[in-house]
């Protein structure tokens, strides 16, 4: 797997982590559950420690990749098309309105 230059990530996000999600359908930067805990996704970083998570097609050579956003939201769809076929993957992350994470119990 080589770089991908900046321009070819789309980013999901869930108002406290983003992911970086590349134009070849790989996850390379993702820190859960929020923005400042560890990564668990950093192939951006490093290609070959980095690790990433990858959903596209099993022959990618002949596959022309797209990625748009679906009409006013943060869902993003990457789009492989060859002669064979189009294929998509659709990557969002729910928002939690409810902030179980920050409940606080008083004994």
């Amino acid at each position: 797997m080589a770089y991908q230059p900046i321009e070819n990530y789309g980013i999901v996000g869930n108002m406290r982590t983003v992911a970086l999600v590349g134009i070849n359908g790989s996850i390379d930067w993702f820190c859960c559950p929020k923005f400042d805990s560890p990564s668990i996704f950093c192939a951006i970083l490093d290609e070959n420690k980095g690790g990433h998570f990858k959903i596209a097609p099993a022959q990618e050579g002949g596959a022309t990749h797209k990625q748009l956003y679906w009409p006013e939201t943060n869902v993003l769809i990457t789009r492989f098309l060859s002669h064979d076929g189009v294929a998509e993957v659709i990557d969002f992350m729910p928002v939690d309105f409810h902030g179980h994470e920050h409940e606080v119990n008083i004994l």
